[in-house]
């Protein structure tokens, strides 16, 4: 089977590592019609484009989308706040659905996956500015949560823990503070659980369960949370399990009525570009996931296994996608 990937490849080092996952997913012998978009910091510099309509019936007809990290350099004021992350990364995850953030964890002896809520919460863009500029300035920032959103973020996260050993699955939020958007999280979690009695449910407080996160990670099997603690979340158990460029995302349409989009965990690193710091490890991940999510789990499992080989005689970074392929 051809699977048609629209590939966004990213600033900084987004087109080193997105060609190396690439040269991977090929020498794993899968077939991918790949369809580029430029897009990212680098094309709005050019030409002040983002992301338009035409883009995105284009991107809806692709099967997946692996994208590489988007930003300018750090201290380039000439892309203002938000207007990558609002204008691309956002608008994609809100246009296609995309209403599963999930990232696995595994380094450092433990192994974890976290199921974020993609497009509600603090994310979703409600709020806005009273007397703006003024010394009595006002600015609100609401986080927006339906029971329905929650629901289905939660059923995701029952579901997967059923196919887990453990089958252990923790809430995590701030009910005692938040306590409109927090009792719904927790109604809804306790209420789902009911049709899931063979898993075994936690809460943490989101400060507790970064204490965890660092002194006993081991205590996790999945997390699930919403759109800003998941985002605060995988940051730090990237942190603790190897580094975020170890880590690999998916922005999941569970319901595949759009496509779902794949991308490193970490930033577009413009200092490193074209250096033997360049590590793929990230990008290959991602490419993983999108395999899985596509179908094609054994070309998935032999590039995981051809990876963890690879990694475990020390390479220098920027051989890393290479290497892996010639194992393939």
């Amino acid at each position: 089977m051809t699977h048609r990937v629209a590939v966004i490849a990213g600033d900084g080092i987004g087109p080193e590592v997105t060609a190396a996952a690439l040269d991977v997913v090929r020498a794993a012998g899968v077939d991918v019609d790949v369809v580029r978009f430029d897009l990212g910091a680098d094309r709005y510099l050019r030409d002040g484009h983002v992301l338009d309509d035409d883009d995105l019936e284009r991107l809806r007809a692709c099967d997946a989308i692996l994208k590489g990290p988007l930003g300018p350099p750090v201290g380039d004021t000439r892309v203002p706040p938000g207007t990558i992350e609002r204008g691309i990364i956002l608008r994609l995850r809100f246009a296609f659905d995309q209403y599963v953030n999930l990232r696995p964890f595994e380094g450092a002896g433990v192994e974890f996956v976290v199921v974020r809520e993609n497009t509600e919460g603090s994310y979703a863009g409600e709020g806005g500015f009273l007397r703006k500029g003024t010394p009595h300035e006002v600015a609100t920032q609401g986080s927006v949560n339906t029971r329905f959103g929650v629901e289905r973020c939660v059923r995701y996260a029952f579901d997967l823990a059923m196919t887990r050993e453990r089958r252990h699955l923790t809430l995590v939020h701030k009910t005692n503070v938040l306590t409109f958007a927090g009792d719904l999280w927790q109604r809804t979690f306790d209420e789902v659980a009911g049709a899931y009695p063979d898993v075994t449910t936690a809460y943490h407080h989101v400060d507790a369960a970064c204490i965890y996160l660092v002194e006993d990670p081991g205590r996790y099997d999945v997390i699930v949370t919403d759109n800003l603690f998941g985002d605060i979340l995988t940051d730090l158990a990237g942190a603790v399990t190897g580094g975020v460029g170890f880590a690999g995302t998916g922005n999941l349409n569970p319901d595949r009525t759009a496509p779902s989009m794949f991308e490193p965990v970490h930033g577009s690193a413009h200092d490193v570009a074209g250096t033997e710091q360049v590590n793929p490890s990230s990008q290959i991940l991602s490419a993983v996931m999108m395999l899985e999510f596509l179908g094609e789990a054994e070309a998935a499992a032999r590039i995981r296994k051809a990876l963890d080989h690879v990694r475990a005689t020390n390479p220098t970074p920027s051989t890393i996608g290479a290497l892996v392929a010639e194992r393939l």
